[in-house]
Order: structure tokens, then sequence, then C-alpha cells
């Protein structure tokens, strides 16, 4: 069992910037596969950004550019930095963590933290 726990959200103006943090309870966490994903009400979570164990990105469009994922595996930590952001960013923005083996996949997830961009 894998615990998570995010940090670094709360309410920002237009254009701003804020950084997201998770911390992993694992001491294999160069293993994970991490994942940021965000959630409105209403609606799906779906995936901002991602790094594997290897350190390769991937972004959703809408974010390319303005979102950086990176981990410090020394640290057990994702980071998400979100610059310029938008109003549409707002959202409950979640951590998880992806453990892949032959067989399937464990994944767990953190409890969430909120983003709220407005003036």
């Amino acid at each position: 069992q894998v615990q998570l726990v995010e940090s670094g959200g709360g309410l920002v103006q237009p254009g701003g910037s804020l950084r997201l943090s998770c911390v992993a309870s694992s001491n294999v966490f160069r293993r994970y596969a991490m994942a940021w994903y965000r959630q409105t009400p209403g609606n799906q979570r779906d995936l901002v950004a991602e790094v594997t164990s290897s350190g390769s990105t991937n972004y959703a469009d809408s974010v390319k550019g303005r979102f950086t994922i990176s981990r410090d595996n020394g640290k057990n930590t994702v980071y998400l930095q979100m610059n310029s952001l938008k109003p549409e960013d707002t959202a409950v923005y979640y951590c998880k963590a992806t453990l892949w083996f032959g067989g399937g996949s464990y994944e767990y997830w953190g409890q969430g933290t909120q983003v709220t961009v407005s003036s």
C-alpha cells in the first residue's frame, strides 16, 4: 500500500503560478509511473501530466507549454509546476502512482488538492 499526500493548492489570480507536490510513502518510488489528474464537479477525472519511471513525460494539450511535471526520487516526490494559470485550470488535482508488473498494475491515488484560479 502506498500513501500519497498532495500539497500546494490554493487560490491564485489568472496568469499566476502554483507548484503542487505529492509525497509517496514507498521505498521503491523510483519504480512508479507518476501522474497528475484533475477533476471538476460533475466531470470525469482527466490526465494533466505524467512522468514514467525512466523520466519520460506526457502532457494534456491544454497545459502544454504552461505546466511542467518533474520527480525527485531521492525525496519520493513528484511536482507539478503550473504557470500562466487560467480560470479553466480550476479543479481538484490528484496525484496517481502506478506500478506496472507482468500481469497488470497497482494504482494509488492521493486525496486531492484544490486549485482555484480567479480574480
